[in-house]
Order: structure tokens, then sequence, then C-alpha cells
């Protein structure tokens, strides 16, 4: 009972503080007197600001005593400021006159509103409505825009989530570590990395904010943040529907309505739908695989009980169908084991042969069917109250994820690893209070506490069964006994795991206003994590005998394990900044910062030493992390922005994960490289030379490489030679020293179909130079640089109707996003590959629900 008031205390804490302020409502509109929609108005020298609502209407709280200054700003218009000499004048109306400025984009990094040639944060930002006319419907697709950004996934369970080479393990995922990337869904975080699955429902814009940013937000992010943000409920009625198709079958639905449910209330739902074709052909089943089925729904309510407080409850649902993740095989090296260990003499002794040696046929012959069922969701509630200056925020959330999947891991048609299911249930409570504001005329910032509990099993267990080909993948010797028929038709494990664990922080970080081009801003976190493992893993199957020897054969491919284990740690980290603003077309700053990525505990099982279980590995030591940053954003000229940012990370006790040929560590373990360093130069721009035509761009370097890392594990090639390997200056995985982005979009005022609105061409080129995709350098297992073209053009009418031809990966570039070896290393490579060319069309509408009177 205790608890529950606590919480219930935590969650409506800004309601219980706040008080009343001074409330300022006008309206903007055009030289016409039309209302500008979407106009931002800010009051000069405080974070309060206001969006125009359909009418134009905004409304103001401050703090602030008059006289003050209102700036209201749109983009194509010219920015517009009034005097305010006293609150209780009648309604204020500001005109913009029409210009051919450069868009203003706004953002809530740092918990409040503001302008991001501004903020001394490396960050790139992507609207929602670029996102949909490029259809970046999802963080793979996304990554195209923002190149700094690397996401490897063969199914949302196993996704890597990088910003510049550093996040999380490339490769399979090992649940007993954290993500050094933070993503934030409306200021909640999601734990797991199946997230970047997930279909967006009614973004309004995304910030991928690069570097440590652990003093702004919950969650320490070692490697950057996802700072996403929904299109909210509004009082004026309003709803969309958006319907795309496009070849391989692909059929998207899109909508959202919203309004006010009474004077205090206003509502909004959303929902997302996504269906595609398989793009390989199993000529197994004689059925193509890896579709897309999609459906995701998320409702918000929005309550306003006083002038300076609000109150949003959101919940949403996503249900993911696909019948797969499947890779084929795109190669085969020859590793250091013996001739008759090697994975072309084992397929010939078993009188096989692949379906195809071009991978880019897209044609595979599992027998094992493909299942990637996804299903996610969860509450939050949203408490803001505007005082003291500033904004007290309360985000309380519980989040969920169910996975139940189905993988054939040897990628053949042979019955070697006939099963591999890691069917999940994850659970996860959160609770975030902050505060930002100005606490004086020289001092803002950010304070805040965050706690996070996460509960993931088994559900209700893992399993990793044998077929009857596989004593020919498992053979390490030529003793007669491995052909014992039935010896291990069936033999495998089942494994009941739990993880729980909590993490609790305090953060915070100050803005002090030196003088007028001077600010020095100080960060502070500290840090407490702890996990809980148990581990119980069980044989069963295969043939059943007395027989020491056989049973001796059975249990070098499989045994029984348990283990329990605890890890604790407890850290501060911290950053300064400083910032010179020499003048208003010049921003720049230097930051130094460390961050840690917590303590890590193996969930996968753990390596044997003369068939003792090597309790000693369960714990994995947290990242030690050391960042250095030197950034410079320009105005140059009018309607153009030019920013570079250089940055070193140094990273001790780099968490990796260590790929064995052992089929019972279950998707490798986890261990600590001594030493990562990730260096690079990142230049952006923007330019709108005139109102029919705008332009952008982003270029990224990056450097990545283990400084010392002695005890690696081999790469494929050199399996079955030495077990371990000193990869000392070698690269990182999935590391481009280059990659960019590039678009631009071309406008004309026009009429189609008797609606006035303007034609569009626009276009965006993403590019990458060559990476390795193994953990270890390899000589094989590198991935050629490519380049994706993607275009569009179509007609935008002025009364929300748009219609819109779209074509992906325009050129019909063949390329692979990762590669990544055979399951107990014989030799083969398996792919992802990148979608075809896909062309398609979208119809929108928008429907001003206001009624006529």
């Amino acid at each position: 009972m205790k608890k529950k008031l606590l919480l219930k205390f935590l969650i409506f804490l800004p309601v219980i503080l706040a008080n009343a302020q001074v409330v300022i409502t006008g309206s903007v509109r055009d030289e016409a007197g039309h209302p500008i929609i979407g106009a931002t108005v800010l009051i000069e020298g405080t974070s309060d600001y206001s969006i125009a609502d359909e009418s134009g209407k905004f409304r103001l709280v401050t703090n602030k005593q008059a006289p003050f200054n209102i700036l209201a700003s749109f983009v194509g218009f010219k920015s517009s400021i009034i005097q305010i000499s006293n609150v209780l004048e009648n309604e204020s109306v500001i005109t913009l006159v029409e210009d051919n400025l450069l868009e203003e984009v706004l953002i809530t990094s740092r918990r409040r509103q503001e302008e991001i040639q501004a903020v001394p944060i490396a960050v790139s930002v992507v609207s929602g409505a670029l996102m949909e006319e490029t259809q970046a419907f999802n963080v793979n697709r996304l990554k195209e825009l923002v190149p700094t950004v690397q996401l490897y996934s063969s199914n949302p369970r196993n996704t890597t989530l990088n910003i510049r080479g550093l996040g999380s393990t490339f490769g399979l995922t090992n649940d007993g570590i954290d993500p050094g990337v933070g993503f934030y869904v409306d200021g909640v975080f999601f734990a797991r990395p199946a997230v970047t699955a997930l279909d967006f429902i009614d973004i309004d814009q995304i910030e991928v904010l690069r570097g440590p940013q652990g003093t702004l937000f919950g969650k320490n992010t070692t490697a950057g943040a996802f700072n996403i943000t929904t299109r909210r409920p509004r009082f004026q009625p309003d709803a969309t529907i958006e319907s795309s198709f496009g070849n391989f079958g692909f059929i998207q639905a899109r909508g959202s309505v919203t309004g006010a449910l009474s004077k205090k209330f206003a509502g909004r739902l959303s929902f997302s739908g996504t269906k595609r074709d398989g793009l390989i052909y199993n000529v197994a089943t004689q059925k193509y695989t890896n579709n897309l089925n999609n459906l995701g729904v998320r409702g918000q309510l929005l309550y306003i009980p006083s002038e300076n407080v609000e109150v949003l409850v959101a919940a949403d649902v996503t249900r993911q169908r696909p019948d797969g993740y499947a890779q084929v095989v795109a190669g085969v090296v020859e590793t250091k084991r013996a001739p008759f260990r090697q994975f072309n003499q084992i397929i010939l002794d078993l009188d096989y042969v692949l379906p195809s040696t071009n991978p880019f046929d897209r044609i595979i012959d599992h027998d094992t069917p493909w299942r990637s069922d996804s299903d996610l969701g969860g509450v939050s509630i949203n408490v803001n109250a505007d005082l003291w200056g500033g904004t007290l925020t309360s985000t309380s959330a519980w989040r969920y994820w169910n996975w139940d999947p189905s993988n054939d891991r040897d990628f053949t048609g042979l019955q070697a690893l006939s099963l591999s299911q890691a069917p999940s249930r994850h659970d996860q409570w959160s609770q975030e209070i902050r505060y930002a504001g100005d606490f004086s005329n020289k001092l803002s910032g950010v304070v805040g506490v965050f706690s996070l509990w996460q509960d993931l099993r088994s559900s209700p267990y893992h399993t990793e069964e044998s077929g009857i080909h596989q004593w020919r993948f498992v053979q390490n010797n030529q003793n007669p006994l491995w052909r014992t028929p039935g010896l291990l038709d069936g033999f495998g494990i089942r494994t009941r795991n739990s993880l729980q664990s909590f993490s609790g922080a305090v953060f915070g970080q100050l803005d002090w206003k030196i003088n007028e081009k001077l600010n020095l801003l100080p960060g502070l976190r500290w840090n407490y994590d702890e996990k809980q493992v148990y581990f119980n893993r069980k044989t069963y199957g295969g043939l059943q005998t007395e027989d020491p020897a056989l049973i001796a054969l059975q249990q070098s491919v499989y045994n029984d394990q348990e283990f329990e284990a605890f890890v604790d740690e407890s850290n501060f980290s911290g950053q300064l900044t400083l910032t010179y603003r020499p003048s208003k077309k010049i921003n720049s700053f230097g930051t130094f910062s460390t961050s840690f990525k917590p303590v890590g505990i193996n969930l996968g099982g753990l390596p044997r030493d003369g068939g003792r279980t090597m309790i000693e590995l369960a714990r994995i030591e947290p990242e030690y992390v050391s960042h250095i940053e030197l950034g410079l954003k320009t105005t140059p000229i009018s309607n153009t922005t030019l920013n570079i940012v250089a940055h070193v990370t140094d990273i001790k006790n780099f968490q990796t994960l260590v790929q064995t040929p052992d089929l019972s560590v279950n998707r490798g373990f986890l261990a600590n490289a001594e030493r990562v360093n990730v260096s690079g130069v990142e230049i952006d721009f923007s330019i709108k030379p005139r109102k029919s035509f705008q332009a952008f761009g982003a270029l990224a370097y990056t450097d990545g490489k283990y400084v010392k890392f002695t005890n690696a594990p081999v790469p494929l090639e050199e399996v079955g030679g030495e077990s371990f390997k000193d990869i000392s200056g070698g690269r990182l995985p999935g590391v481009s020293r280059w990659a960019g982005s590039f678009g631009g979009e071309w406008t004309k005022g026009a009429k189609f179909l008797g609606l006035s609105g303007k034609f569009f061409v626009g276009s965006e080129l993403f590019f990458r130079s060559e990476f390795s995709s193994s953990p270890s350098p390899s000589q094989f297992m590198n991935i050629d640089g490519y380049g994706l073209l993607n275009a569009r053009t179509g007609f935008r009418g002025d009364n929300g109707f748009s219609m819109f031809i779209w074509s992906r990966n325009l050129t019909d570039t063949q390329y692979f996003e990762q590669l990544l070896p055979g399951a107990g290393n014989a030799g083969h490579i398996a792919a992802v590959l990148g979608d075809p060319r896909t062309i398609g069309i979208t119809l929108k509408f928008n429907f001003d629900l206001v009624p006529d009177h």
C-alpha cells in the first residue's frame, strides 16, 4: 500500500506543485488574414512557447513579468516580434509576411524547446513529413537519412543499433548487457532492441543525438539517443488517412483522428498497417518468405485540468507476424579445420547441393519454418506542470514484449539444427521525474531522477535441437561411433532462464550564461545498476543409450548447465561543455564527457573448461567511456546552415560478443575488450536558395578500432587453429570509414484536378564505404560499399490532399546489409540482403472536421 501511494505521489507531483501563472492568448495570421497553422510563438528569453492551432490561435503560460517580447515564426515567413506591456491587454494578433527563409528546426533534446543551431550538441533531425514521403517507416530505413546511424538485424531480437559504430554488440544478441543508444518515444525509454523493427506511428519528428547523453536523459546512453516525439492530441478536430501501394504486393495504410472530447479532454487515435510479399523464394515449400505483416495502434488522451498543468496518457499495441527473417548462403570459406570438417566436404558426403551459389538469386531450401512473431506495447502517463520559470515532468510507463520465433540456423535444406527457438517475455517499468527551466537570468538547466525495472524470462524455454545430419557438422574426429544411427537425431537442449534488473540514477545539467557570448554547461550523473540471472539448461532426446562412449559424444555437443549470478555496480559520470557564440550566425562548442555502460551478465550459457562451467565469466565489467567533441554550427549566408563536428571516444573494458564453435553456448558469450577508440569528423548542411528549392546533406568519416584486444575470438577462416587471437589494431565491425546522405526537393505552384497546390520532385542519395561484418577482422566477411537512390514526385494540395509516386533503391543496387557465420562455424556464410527496387504510389487525405457556421 505504501509503495502504491508513493508511486501515485511521484506521478502527480507536478500537479500538486503547480501554481497559477500569467496566460497570454492571441493568433498568428498572414497578410490576407488567413490563420498560419503550426506557427511557433515564443516569449523571448524564456523556454515558454506555443504552437498555433488550426485557427491560428496560440496560448502562452509564463511567469515572466511584463513588459516582454513575443516572437512568432513559421517556415516561408519572416519572423515577427511584438511587445506585451500589459498582460491584461486584449488578444494579440501577429501578422507574418511571406519570405523565403530556411525552415527553423526546433528540438527538445535538452528538455525544452530550442532552435537546433543554438544547441551545443551534434544532433540530426528528421521530420515526420519527410519520413512519410521517403517511406522511412522504421529505423532500418531511417538510417539512410542519418549516415552516423548503423543498424544490423537478422531478426528483431538480434538487432544492433549503433551511433558512430558504438552502442550494442555486433552479431547475435545476448540479453545480459544494456544498449548504449537510448531509444525514447515521448519521453518513455524502450529497453529492447526489437523496437527498431516497429513501424513508426504518427511521428512528429525524430532527433538523433550523437555522443554520450547521460546528463540529459533518464537511462544512461554512452553512444547517443533517439528522441522521438509523436503528434499530440489537439482540441481542433482533424483526421488524416494515407494509403500506399507498390510492387511485391506492398500495401500500407496509416491514419489518425484527433479532437476535443470535452473542454478539458482531447484524444488522438492513430494506426499503421504494412503488408508486403516475401522477397526470397523457398524451393522446399514453394513459397516466398521474408514478407511484412505489421499492425500498430496508438491512442492518446490529453487532460488539461488547469492553465499550467497537462496530463497525457498514451497506450500502444503492435502486432508483427512476418514468416521470418531468412538468410541466404552468401559464400563458403575454408577454415583451419581438417579437410573432412570443411563445409563443402560435409555437404558432399551428405549428397547435398545448395539451391544456388549466387545469393542475389534470392533462393533458399530451408526445411525449418521461419517465424518471427512479435508483440509489443505499453501504457505511459506524462504529467507536465509549468512552475518556477520552467517545467516539472513526471513520466511513468509499463511496457512489454512477447517474442515467439523459429529459425533455420544451419541456413540449408539439411536437418542439422532442426530447431532454434528462443521465445521470451519482457516487462519493464520506468519512472522519471525531471525539472527543466530557468533558475535565474543567467542559470538554467535540467535535474532529474530515473528508475527502471526489467523482468526478462524464457517463455517457457529456449530450444536448440539437432536433426539427422547434425552429426556430420559437429564430428571432430574419425571415430566411427559418430555414424551411430539416431545418435543426435532429436537431441537438444531446453533452457529456462530469467534476468531481473534495476537501474537507478540522479542526473543534472546546468547552463551558466557567463556573458552574452559565452556559456558553461556542467553535467553530472550518478548511476546504480544490479542484475540477477538464473540459467537452467537440460538435454533431451537423441539416442537413448548407456554406452559411455556414445554419451560422451552427445555431451560434447550439448550438456546440462545451471548457474545463478548477481552483479551490481555504481558510478559517477559527467560532462563539461563550453560554448562561444560571437554572433547569431556562429555557435562553437567543446565538450569533454565521461560515461559508463552498466555492468553486464552472461545470459546465453557459459563456456566449459574440462567439464567445469566457467562461472567466473558470468560478470561483464562496465564500459568506461571518455569522450571529446568539438563543434561549429554556422549560418554563413541567408537560408543556409553549415555545421562541422570532430569527435574522439576512448572506451576501456569494451563490452563485446565472443562467438564460439560450441553450440551449447547459445548465441556466444560476452567478454570485455581492453580498449577501443572511435574518432571522426561529421559535416552537415542545408540550403534554400529560393522558395521553390531546398537541399540538405550530411557526410561522416568514422574510424573505429580495437586499440587493445588480446584475447579475441578468431575470424571464421581461422577456426580450427588457435582458439583466441590478438586483434589489437583491427577495425571495429559495422563501421564504414565514409558514409553520407544527400537530398533535395523542387516545388512549383500549380493546379491538379482543379485543386490548388504544388507539384514537387524530391530525391535522396545514401552511400557508405565497405565495412567489416565480423567481430574479429576477417578476410572474407567484409561488405562492399554501396549507394542507394530514392526518388519521389507528385502533387501537394492546399486543401490537405496529396498524391505522389515514389521509388526506393531506384537503381536496383544489389547489396548485403550483414554477413554472419553459420551455426557451428563450419565455413559457410549467411547474408541479410538489402531490398531490391521498390516502386509505389501514395494517396493522402487530410480532413478539416470543423463544422461550417
